[in-house]
């Protein structure tokens, strides 16, 4: 009789195990379902903004793979419109309510992998749960805000000002619309030093969006139901439609309800072949926690990058084969219409809690050669260790050509090189696209420079 896989989840994460198992056993030895409450399955997640600000001008764009790829071609049971709302470990099964309403049903499996993904945070203040309110998540969620946008809608405010907040004031700028945003933080991104937060700011305010940071939320002001305004501890601000920004967190609580562990960063517990410590479940994506290589300490990182390859992973092994997943440094980039901005590794903040000696600055470069029509400003800022010269970390904000040199300062951390090799490295070079010293280099050398200084050799 054939194995029987549940899989919950039917984006990146649970998607990419389906098919990877299937890959490596046939449905006369594996038979998949996979059970994802929303409308869509393995979709974008990350072209929601761009959809939301006209860019992407059909829903469909963003799917990867329809459900009928799946059922005809995979022989994978995708089921829509079906939330697993219980795990039931001793019983082997899960209890499913389909979109219709009425009483779950149970469905058993021998393995399970849970691949929920994340929840948009939400705060416990008044008026969060009135109409107008949005938290972008999913591409159902991406596809009430075009909806709401169909009212045409005059003010915005977001609130939160990390990578969705940011995606979204732009979005809604594009569309039009006065938008504000507001932030408790003194400078938005968390996972940027101030200092190079605050460049992002001024992107927002070049952009048109007016900026509130140091502003600590109260409340949403409500009329017949319906979100009218924003309240901070300072501020009242009109809102036609208020979308959050606040970030993500796991989402492990049908997991945990069912007795898989769950870590100190609220993400299901895994080793690295996305093994749970429950004999037959599995888990990857959004709603697990990984291991970060530079702090050596679990982390939550909602990227669709990291699901991906952990939901490759899971389906591999579980297929029969061997595969881990190594870990993250936690390198992201976004795009605030002309700006650009990229970080990977330690903020300062986060690498002196790790138990480095944080040491480092920031270099203005260009784009290209400085005389190639084209050039276009950059600030790069690396922190290293100053005992060891270690790159522990970098940042980018800067126009076209700027962020995606995070990637070799990227590469650089992941192998635990110090800013004195890196400053050697052979990378590229003409005109159109770098200076003759790359503002990698250049980087890497004023931080070694710093270094010597600091050890009173220079």
């Amino acid at each position: 009789m054939a194995e029987r896989l549940v899989v919950i989840g039917g984006d990146a994460a649970g998607m990419s195990a389906a098919s990877q198992a299937r890959r490596r056993r046939g449905p006369e030895d594996l038979r998949i379902v996979a059970f994802e409450k929303g409308a869509h399955a393995s979709y974008s997640a990350c072209g929601i903004p761009y959809l939301v600000g006209g860019e992407v001008d059909d829903v469909e764009a963003l799917v990867s793979r329809r459900p009928e790829v799946f059922r005809d071609e995979l022989d994978i049971d995708l089921r829509l419109r079906a939330e697993v709302v219980e795990i039931d470990l001793d019983r082997r099964a899960v209890a499913v309510r389909d979109g219709r309403g009425g009483n779950p049903s149970w469905e058993p499996f021998d393995q399970l992998v849970v691949a929920t993904g994340a929840v948009p945070g939400r705060p416990d203040l008044p008026g969060a749960d009135a109409e107008g309110v949005y938290g972008v998540q999913t591409l159902d969620d991406g596809v009430a805000l075009l909806r709401a946008l169909e009212d045409k809608p005059r003010r915005a405010v977001v609130v939160g000002g990390g990578y969705i907040g940011l995606e979204m004031a732009e979005a809604l700028v594009r569309r039009g619309l006065e938008v504000s945003l507001v932030d408790a933080a003194e400078q938005p991104m968390s996972t940027l030093d101030p200092d190079m937060g605050a460049l992002v700011a001024d992107a927002l305010r070049d952009l048109g969006v007016e900026v509130h940071l140091g502003e600590r939320m109260e409340g949403f002001e409500e009329t017949d139901g319906r979100v009218s305004a924003v309240r901070t501890e300072n501020l009242t601000l009109p809102a036609d439609l208020v979308v959050l920004g606040l970030g993500t967190r796991p989402n492990s609580a049908l997991a945990e309800a069912a007795g898989i562990p769950v870590g100190e960063t609220s993400g299901i517990v895994t080793d690295r072949r996305m093994r749970t410590p429950v004999e037959g479940v599995w888990a990857a994506g959004d709603c697990v926690e990984t291991f970060h290589r530079v702090s050596r300490r679990p982390v939550a990182i909602a990227l669709g990058t990291h699901a991906n390859k952990q939901g490759r992973v899971t389906g591999i092994n579980i297929g029969g084969g061997h595969a881990s997943f190594p870990g993250v440094v936690g390198t992201a980039v976004s795009k605030i219409c002309e700006y650009e901005v990229a970080r990977t590794g330690l903020t300062t903040a986060a690498a002196e809690k790790a138990g480095f000696e944080p040491v480092g600055g920031i270099v203005e470069s260009t784009t290209r050669a400085g005389y190639y029509p084209g050039a276009r400003k950059m600030k790069i800022k690396t922190i290293a260790d100053r005992g060891t010269g270690r790159l522990l970390g970098a940042q980018i904000v800067g126009q076209e050509g700027a962020a995606k040199r995070i990637d070799a300062l990227a590469v650089a951390i992941w192998h635990e090189m110090t800013v004195e090799e890196m400053s050697g490295l052979d990378l590229s070079y003409a005109p159109p696209f770098a200076p003759v010293w790359d503002p990698v280099l250049i980087a890497a050398r004023k931080a070694a420079e710093h270094i010597d200084r600091l050890d009173g050799k220079a």
